[in-house]
C-alpha cells in the first residue's frame, strides 16, 4: 500500500475517532465547573508535552553537534521529535481557542473525552512518526477532528438557537 493510502485511511480512523471521542464525552455528566474542567481535560497534553521535552532535551544533552542548540539532522529521530513537539504545540493553542467555550455549549464531558483523547493521539502521533512517517496520519486526525467536529458542533448549537450563552 502506497503512502497516500495509508494517510489517508489513517484519517478516515482519525475522524471516526474524534466522532466517538464527542459521542461518549457528551453521555457523561460531570458536576464540575467549565475551567476546572478545561484544566483537567489539558492536563494529559501537558504531560505529553512534558515527555516531548524531555526527550528533546535528552537527545541535544547526548548529542555534541545539537547540544548548542543546532538543528537536528534532516529525517533523524531528533528532527521527527522536533516535529512531533512542533505540532503538538500548534494543536494545543488551537484547542486552547475552542476547548474552553466547548465546555459550556457541549458540557464537561465532552472537554474531558477531548483532552484524553488528544493525549492518547498525540503518543499514537509520535510513535507513528517514528515507525514510519504515513503511519503519523492516525495520530495527526484524531487528536485534530476531535476539536474541529466539537467547534462545528458548538457552531451548529449556537446558530440554530438550540443553546444560548449566558450573559
Amino acid at each position: 500500500m502506497g503512502k497516500r493510502p495509508v494517510i489517508l485511511l489513517g484519517m478516515a480512523l482519525g475522524l471516526l475517532w474524534g466522532a466517538g471521542l464527542l459521542y461518549i464525552g457528551a453521555q457523561v455528566f460531570l458536576p464540575v465547573p467549565p475551567p476546572m474542567v478545561l484544566a483537567m481535560a489539558l492536563f494529559p497534553a501537558g504531560l505529553v508535552m512534558l515527555v516531548m521535552v524531555g526527550r528533546l532535551a535528552q537527545r541535544r544533552f547526548f548529542d555534541d553537534s545539537t547540544i548548542d542548540g543546532a538543528a537536528f539532522a534532516p529525517g533523524s529521530a531528533g528532527a521527527i521529535d522536533q516535529a512531533v513537539l512542533t505540532n503538538t504545540t500548534e494543536q494545543l493553542v488551537l484547542a486552547l481557542m475552542i476547548w474552553p467555550l466547548a465546555g459550556y455549549v457541549l458540557g464537561a464531558g465532552v472537554v474531558l473525552a477531548l483532552g484524553l483523547g488528544f493525549g492518547v493521539a498525540r503518543v499514537l502521533f509520535w510513535v507513528g512518526y517514528h515507525l514510519s512517517p504515513p503511519l503519523r496520519g492516525f495520530g495527526f486526525a484524531a487528536s485534530f477532528y476531535p476539536t474541529v467536529l466539537a467547534a462545528l458542533w458548538m457552531l451548529w448549537r449556537l446558530l440554530s438557537g438550540s443553546f444560548a450563552l449566558p450573559l
